[in-house]
């Protein structure tokens, strides 16, 4: 655990440039899992056993635990469970585009980004190129694509009202005339014979660094903080436990921005298998597992709002999370977080243990609410579950914002949930 939050916010500066894409993310993770004396168990064979520090990395997907030899009657497990993927846009099978002379990307939109904030940005292309022999190649440009404005003096109304339309507005310029195929230009990155890809997972990123800013230098903005904060948060409570008495484990899944429906999603079975599997190793028979459930929990960690200075209106008149003064325990009376009473005493208890602030977040009546792994975890595994995050402006804009402490704190009250 990192002892100061300019130490963690430096750490999760490093850990979202090297992570441009979900599947980088993932790989991230794991690798820094290795250097933490975790082992990599191959899903597609039988464990060859689940104590001490291990874990599963699929696709964008990560789940890792620190578990004791022995298992006691009454062990649990306490999960952390994250999100590996951002809003953002996919590149498009046959990407070629050719209009006005000039040379473009066609892409598609993943999740809901602000569509505004990803204008006159300076962006990459990431991902995975997947070669017919089944290899997978991570990949990162540098700045190479630009999705540009129009100017003023051709649309005067646009300080008014901005449209964009998905499709002829928000596709990427690379080239005047480019000579060859994305695809190539990627592959050759890599080492790759372009000819031997068979297909890609290509994204575009904003390859501007992370920063400290603020006339107080106690705001953080970055790409991806929703929600490579919590994921990072969780791994650097994770990555240094020691065995305890219960099962420890993270969860960053792939692909919530777009409803979670995946074999590496919330709603698929990649977090149930592991916890199955891991009882299973243990020798516990189906009655036995199912009990272990029930005394289980879970806490979703993944960003909320603070309340924006422009826009009060917007937000609950009572509660009104600020940056700096802790994650927040999010909430909702139609359950689009899991939060209830049960889950809220041990997000709190943690918190008090760890010795950091929290605050409530609520929306209000008229506005509509996200949702998060949370509800969807409870109801596939009956585990109770408690939604919580650190309070962003701009969120799934191409730059998001939080304060400095708000991340480490996350890290120290997930440090103490594992650990209590």
């Amino acid at each position: 655990m990192l002892t100061t939050a300019s130490d963690h916010i430096a750490d999760l500066a490093e850990f979202v440039t090297a992570s441009p894409t979900s599947y980088h993310a993932a790989a991230t993770v794991a690798e820094r899992l290795r250097e933490a004396g975790f082992e990599e168990l191959d899903p597609r064979r039988p464990f060859d056993g689940v104590a001490g520090k291990r874990f599963v990395h699929r696709d964008g997907a990560v789940v890792a635990w620190v578990a004791p030899e022995e298992l006691a009657e009454d062990a649990e497990f306490r999960i952390v469970g994250t999100h590996t993927d951002s809003p953002s846009f996919k590149v498009k099978p046959s990407s070629s585009i050719r209009s006005a002379g000039w040379s473009q990307v066609g892409v598609e939109i993943y999740g809901g980004p602000l569509l505004n904030s990803w204008l006159d940005r300076d962006l990459g292309i990431a991902g995975r190129l997947v070669t017919m022999d089944g290899e997978v190649h991570l990949v990162k440009s540098g700045p190479i694509a630009r999705i540009p404005q129009l100017a003023i003096h051709l649309d005067r109304g646009v300080t008014e009202a901005l449209k964009l339309d998905k499709q002829q507005h928000m596709q990427p310029i690379v080239a005047v005339d480019l000579q060859r195929p994305i695809v190539e230009y990627l592959a050759e990155l890599v080492g790759v014979d372009a000819a031997t890809v068979a297909y890609h997972d290509l994204y575009l990123f904003d390859t501007q660094r992370p920063a400290v800013i603020g006339a107080q230098e106690e705001f953080f903005a970055s790409a991806r903080l929703d929600n490579l904060s919590s994921t990072h948060a969780g791994l650097t409570a994770l990555e240094s436990l020691g065995e305890g008495r219960h099962v420890n484990l993270l969860v960053a899944f792939d692909h919530e921005e777009v409803g979670s429906a995946t074999a590496t999603g919330a709603g698929g079975p990649i977090l149930q298998d592991v916890l199955e599997r891991i009882a299973a190793g243990y020798g516990l028979k189906l009655d036995a597992t199912r009990a272990m459930f029930a005394r289980s929990s879970c806490i979703s960690a993944d960003s909320g709002h603070l309340v924006h200075p422009n826009y009060v209106g917007h937000h609950d008149p009572q509660n009104r999370p600020v940056p700096n003064a802790g994650p927040l325990l999010k909430i909702n009376a139609n359950q689009r977080y899991a939060t209830d009473g049960v889950g809220a005493a041990i997000w709190l208890d943690a918190c008090r243990r760890a010795e950091v602030p929290t605050q409530a977040f609520v929306s209000n009546n008229a506005m509509p609410c996200g949702s998060t792994i949370g509800p969807i975890t409870a109801t596939r595994l009956g585990i109770t579950t408690v939604d919580v995050g650190i309070g962003l402006l701009s969120m799934h804009s191409a730059r998001e914002m939080c304060g400095v402490k708000d991340a480490w704190y996350l890290a120290r009250a997930l440090e103490a949930y594992f650990t209590g």
